[in-house]
């Protein structure tokens, strides 16, 4: 009993290595386990791979917005009206 209890975290804890480090996974004839590519899945992949894009440049975008938005708050607020009073005289 705790030998086959022993086998089987060895099996476990080697699995999990494998994983870890990158090798190929077999089934217990020895076949290699590969994900199958399919016409869906790479479409699948090519549409997650533009939204992520997307979110990217629009995170990049907001955290540009907060960071102005942080430099307001903090800055004394003589600074920041002395500021207003040169963008609007500019516009003049």
């Amino acid at each position: 009993m705790l030998l086959g209890l022993i086998a089987i975290l060895a099996w476990v804890f080697l699995t999990w290595l494998r994983i870890k480090h990158g090798y190929p996974l077999e089934t217990s004839w020895g076949k290699s386990v590969e994900p199958k590519m399919t016409t869906e899945t790479a479409e699948r992949m090519k549409l997650l791979s533009g939204e992520n894009a997307q979110l990217r440049a629009e995170l990049g975008a907001v955290k540009d917005r907060l960071a102005n938005v942080e430099r307001i708050v903090t800055d004394d607020s003589h600074r920041l009206t002395h500021e207003i009073e040169n963008l609007r005289g500019k516009r003049n």
